[in-house]
């Protein structure tokens, strides 16, 4: 009687034990990034002209988020934020001024050690973590090889790509883009210096005047100088900052463009396969579709959109070949599938060769680096799992690219303390257990500053967003910043709302038609409500910083954290250039047999 009761208990059990085992199975996550992508460029939020089709299949098997924001306008704050669930400014990564990103590979700036990722909480719950592509969040702080910023630092075992990012400089004949109007300026020195010393010489050779030779030498070593500043850290940007590193050894500089793309698939590829039988982190981030844009001989001339059309269709093609690998290793049902871009696509990013080089954001207002218009901060956002959720789901709710890191964590099993968060754990929203966000007020920065407040009331389907200051767009009528190419922050650069411009999302998505007194029975309570928020949100803040009197005085030590972003700690530093050889001989090209036998 005892054997025929277990005989019919054991496949009740060992059912039951399968299902425990398979509970307790930690999940895999795939982030892809694309950098600089808009809204608008993809078939499934409206796009039928530039084909997207893996992109578009993730999302049908999946869910689509139609309101995820990113935390800046701007690729560092933005991956910063996205990095740390925190908005920019509480790890030092918010600009005061001008400089609103790291804009060389040799400063002192980047992400502190202080601060958490998600890689790192998912590196202690024993996860095999690898960062592929971009980072742009710093490498070193006091000496070359000391990696305090680098992503080895940062929780992933594992990287492979561009510590810094793909900019025109990286290619020759595609323009500059670093601190284009100071480098003239220090050309212009230099030629001065240089007329001025072969006049002078003249001028003494001739026996016009008599020229003391002492005040020669001067000028020759002012000249020098001149040249020096100039030429060193801006002529030799492709060398300094267009570099690959696989861990923390730099095995290109400066880096080859052209095979770029299918050496980080390759190394994505690789990565999963590698770590196909226990949990992984993959974050892949990608370096399109950022300026220069690439001429991959596949897909040159392929699409209706120019070489910008061209380039959106080899990133679709590189999304599937991941998904491809993830499905072909029967990893899908326990994969976590992530795709979004770090902000909105760049308007004034064109030429009348090529045309428009930048994204397009659809109905939105503004751009990259736009401060808070729509258009620069609402972003693609594509979960897929199936079997755990429901595939062609949609949420219009508003979230966040900072609510990647609550999400990871709450997926990993990750229960120990943290520090304070402004994400919020997506799954209830993703799953259907909730249909309201978390996310009642969000805070959109300008650098440090608090440019909009979006508040979702309970209960509406209204989303308010408050303006305090918006960017100034040049030329006049113009919808974006044609005559400096980025928008800034402050001074003169923004035009402050008082009382502030108010909008309805939910009516008016494309910031349109601002809401008054007479058009919007709840107008004085959307203004009281936030800046209610706003005193709550400050209170979080160890220090506040409001104006540009505020920010002088807190150059050092904004929010009590060291401010990442200013002039000393962005500017070029010899001391703390990565080199492959001997600086500042710096030049090697990667070992194709190593690559090939890396992603065979």
């Amino acid at each position: 009687m005892r054997f025929a009761m277990l005989a019919l208990l054991l496949p009740l059990i060992l059912t039951t034990g399968s299902d425990v085992s398979a509970v307790e199975q930690k999940p895999n996550f795939v982030l892809m990034m694309v950098d600089d992508l808009g809204i608008g460029d993809i078939g499934c939020y409206g796009n039928d002209t530039i084909r997207t089709p893996n992109i578009d299949r993730l999302a049908s098997e999946g869910v689509k988020l139609t309101q995820h924001i990113a935390a800046a306008p701007l690729c560092s704050p933005s991956r910063a934020a996205f990095m740390t669930g925190r908005y920019a400014l509480r790890s030092g990564m918010a600009s005061t001024g001008r400089v609103q990103v790291l804009l060389f590979l040799a400063g002192s700036g980047g992400l502190p050690a202080s601060e958490t990722t998600f890689a790192k909480r998912l590196q202690q719950q024993g996860y095999s973590t690898g960062l592929i592509g971009k980072w742009h969040l710093g490498v070193n702080c006091e000496s070359r090889g000391d990696h305090c910023h680098h992503p080895n630092q940062h929780g992933f075992s594992y990287f492979y790509g561009l510590p810094f990012t793909l900019f025109n400089d990286c290619v020759p004949g595609e323009g500059r883009d670093v601190l284009v109007d100071v480098q003239q300026t220090l050309q212009h020195l230099t030629f001065l210096f240089g007329v001025g010393l072969l006049t002078m010489v003249f001028v003494r050779v001739s026996g016009l005047l008599e020229v003391s030779l002492w005040f020669l030498v001067l000028l020759f070593f002012l000249g020098l100088v001149a040249a020096a500043v100039w030429y060193v850290p801006f002529a030799l940007l492709q060398t300094w900052n267009c570099i690959i590193m696989r861990n923390q050894e730099v095995i290109e500089q400066p880096m080859t463009v052209e095979t770029l793309p299918q050496r980080l698939l390759g190394e994505a590829q690789n990565f999963i396969k590698r770590n196909a039988d226990h949990p992984f982190l993959l974050f892949f981030s990608l370096a399109h579709i950022h300026t220069p844009l690439f001429k991959s001989p596949a897909f040159t001339g392929k699409s209706r959109h120019g070489r910008y059309g061209d380039n959106l269709e080899e990133v679709d093609w590189i999304i599937g070949k991941v998904i491809e690998t993830v499905d072909s290793f029967g990893l899908a049902n326990n994969t976590l599938m992530y795709f979004t871009s770090d902000h909105g696509g760049h308007l004034e990013d064109s030429n009348a060769h090529i045309g428009q080089k930048g994204g397009w954001n659809g109905i939105y207002k503004g751009g990259k680096a736009m401060g808070g218009w729509e258009g620069g901060i609402r972003v693609p956002g594509i979960f897929r799992w199936p079997g755990r959720l429901a595939a062609g789901r949609v949420v219009e709710e508003p979230t966040s690219l900072m609510d990647l890191y609550p999400t990871l964590k709450y997926l990993a099993g990750d229960k120990k303390p943290d520090r304070e968060l402004d994400g919020y754990n997506l799954m209830p929203l993703l799953e259907g257990k909730a249909a309201r966000s978390q996310h009642e007020f969000m805070f959109h920065y300008c650098g440090i500053y608090l440019n909009a407040v979006r508040w979702h009331p309970p209960g509406s389907d209204s989303v308010f967003k408050v303006h305090f200051f918006t960017p100034n767009f040049s030329p006049p009528g113009a919808g974006g910043c044609y005559d400096t190419k980025v928008c800034l922050c402050h001074g003169e650069h923004v035009t402050h709302h008082n009382p502030p411009l108010l909008f309805d999302l939910f009516h008016d998505p494309s910031e349109s038609r601002p809401l008054t007194p007479d058009t919007e029975p709840r107008y004085a309570e959307v203004l009281e409500r936030t800046a209610k928020a706003v005193m709550r949100h400050r209170s979080t803040l160890p220090q506040e910083v409001t104006s540009a009197d505020d920010a002088s005085k807190a150059s050092t030590d904004v929010h009590n954290v060291q401010n990442q972003m200013t002039w000393e700690k962005i500017l070029w530093r010899p001391w703390l250039q990565p080199c492959c050889g001997t600086f500042p001989f710096c030049g090697c090209k990667e070992d194709a047999a190593i690559y090939e036998s890396t992603t065979a």
